[in-house]
């Protein structure tokens, strides 16, 4: 009988921080919207409001399993999301372009900010790494409803939203190779976790694309789319299986999850087409779906932060990010795009890839996941996270129309 009374009183605990935190992003979205502030920053400060920093309203972390949950499904989701997004048509154009920014860049910028918070914070050379990895993808989430109110070249813009969507996967891949070598208590090497990078990446690859295939079809307006009717609800099973398969037989979640999207977004390209009814009632849903794992993501990360650590840390999380605004991501735009003579960049466009690299969903999910596990300095690399969230979304997003009239890379 106690068991009975304790399940039902942290199901009625469960149920009241979930109802918080959905009232909270519904409150924050129409704080930013009335502030024209991007509403992710809202709801981080709302995180650190509510949470048991000061009224404690919603403590998640005594719910490891809902933390997780809601962490590692919600940027699934929103990487699904991210791959829809790319068209290939107009990605082919520009693919050395996007594929050198999505791979080396994040490399490249991994290892700068690696070195640079190595040397400032006087962390391992594993947590300093992993801190990059972190924050070296950029967020489809914010970058789309920018770029949605502002007419930027339409080659340059699928350029830019298609490397923060390959990058986010990129990104969360090296992230988990990293993050398995810093907390394995036995020694990798190198070629090991070579082997295994490129594993994830097969792996992913295939089963996201076979798994959405399998989606489509069923959901689809051929003879064998016996779920039409469903196709929204389609969407779930498709990211929830295409990671979970994935992870389960070696590869790669979050590759598998936007290769889905991807492939979903392109569908068009195998012959498949989903009903306009179904498809619109699937684009609302899947929309309301990505603003509550944003909403859920952003304000259980501000729930996570330590002030103390963040008031301890914030000169040297400053640095690590104005190196990261101007060094890291100058050198991996001017790099990427000269091996990619085909596209003739011009140079206003390179100073607006340079600006445009706003942080978000990804790296805080990423961040959180890396405070649950309790890695080694993790209260400097979620203070630092926190820091590039809020300053590229305040002085990067808040400034993009300005930058694309004074650079003239608008669409006449």
């Amino acid at each position: 009988m106690g068991e009975t009374n304790t399940a039902a009183v942290i199901a009625n605990e469960l149920a009241v921080i979930m109802a918080s935190i959905a009232t909270l992003g519904v409150v924050g979205g129409w704080i930013a919207e009335k502030l024209k502030l991007p509403d992710v920053v809202v709801f981080l400060v709302f995180g650190v409001a509510f949470g048991p920093t000061f009224f404690n309203i919603i403590n998640i972390e005594d719910y490891p399993i809902v933390n997780e949950t809601i962490l590692t499904f919600g940027s699934a989701f929103i990487l699904y999301e991210g791959g829809k997004e790319i068209k290939l048509k107009v990605l082919n154009e520009v693919k050395v372009s996007v594929g050198l920014l999505a791979s080396l860049g994040v490399f490249l910028t991994t290892v700068i900010i690696g070195f640079i918070t190595y040397y400032v914070f006087k962390l391992p050379i594993g947590p300093s790494l992993l801190l990059g990895a972190t924050i070296s993808s950029t967020d489809p989430a914010a970058l789309i409803p920018v770029f949605n109110k502002i007419s930027i070249k339409n080659r340059l813009k699928q350029t830019v939203i298609s490397e923060s969507a390959f990058n986010d996967a990129f990104g969360a891949i090296l992230f988990t190779a990293i993050l398995t070598a810093v907390t394995m208590t036995e020694k990798v090497g190198l070629l090991s976790t070579t082997l295994q990078l490129v594993l994830m990446i097969v792996i992913g690859l295939l089963v996201g694309m076979g798994i959405s295939l399998i989606g489509i079809g069923l959901s689809s307006d051929k003879r064998y789319g016996i779920l039409h009717g469903y196709a929204p609800i389609i969407s779930i099973v498709i990211v929830v299986f295409a990671y979970e398969i994935s992870k389960r037989f070696g590869g790669s979640g979050y590759m598998s999850v936007f290769i889905a999207g991807l492939t979903y977004g392109n569908k068009k390209r195998f012959k498949l087409w989903v009903p306009d009814e179904d498809y619109i009632a699937g684009v609302h849903f899947r929309e309301n779906i990505a603003t509550i794992a944003r909403m859920a993501i952003f304000i259980v990360l501000g729930t996570h932060l330590n002030i103390d650590s963040l008031i301890k840390h914030g000169v040297g999380s400053i640095i690590v990010v104005l190196v990261l605004m101007f060094i890291a991501r100058p050198i991996v735009v001017l790099v990427c795009t000269s091996f990619d003579r085909k596209a003739k960049w011009s140079k206003n466009e390179k100073l607006f890839m340079m600006w445009v690299r706003e942080t978000g969903v990804i790296p805080a999910a990423l961040s959180g996941i890396i405070v649950s596990a309790k890695v080694p300095g993790y209260e400097i690399i979620s203070s630092t996270v926190f820091m590039t969230i809020i300053t590229t979304l305040l002085v990067q997003a808040s400034t993009t129309n300005m930058v694309a009239k004074k650079l003239d890379v608008l669409e006449k």
